[in-house]
């Protein structure tokens, strides 16, 4: 099931700009090895949700894996063939804003090499380009 906020202040957001790099959430804190985003970027509930199937398909209990991100920006689209105005369209998903830097999944409990390849198969999954960096 994707992750979406459980209520809101807001129903419909406005776009924004992503701008500047992470400052917070930057680092590897809770396992020994991160996956980190080198561009900004919206990443979808869903592409979050696939990539969180696909690693732990690869990890298959014996590493943890979490999730340092979390989608609470609605993303709205207006239907198809519709004609200019009539105002803006309804929240269609939720994204999560990630900015250059940011850490969006780790890994504990696993080798380095299993790492890499579970790294890989997430990073096939993510619309924005990512590294896998190790806790300091």
């Amino acid at each position: 099931m994707a992750l979406m906020p459980k209520r809101v202040k807001h129903r419909k957001s406005q776009r924004g700009r992503i701008r500047g790099n992470a400052t917070r959430g930057n680092r590897v804190v809770f396992g020994e090895f991160g996956l980190q985003a080198t561009e900004g970027g919206w990443i979808s509930a869903a592409t979050i949700e696939a990539g969180r199937i696909a690693a732990q398909q690869y990890i298959r209990g014996e590493g943890k894996l979490y999730i340092r991100i979390f989608p609470d920006k609605s993303i709205t689209s207006i239907p198809l063939e519709t004609r200019m105005g009539k105002g803006k369209g309804e929240p269609s998903y939720w994204a999560a804003t990630v900015r250059p830097g940011t850490i969006l999944f780790e890994l504990a409990g696993v080798t380095d090499e299993q790492a890499k390849i579970c790294f890989a198969r997430l990073a096939h999954k993510m619309p924005i380009r990512v590294r896998m960096t190790k806790r300091n």
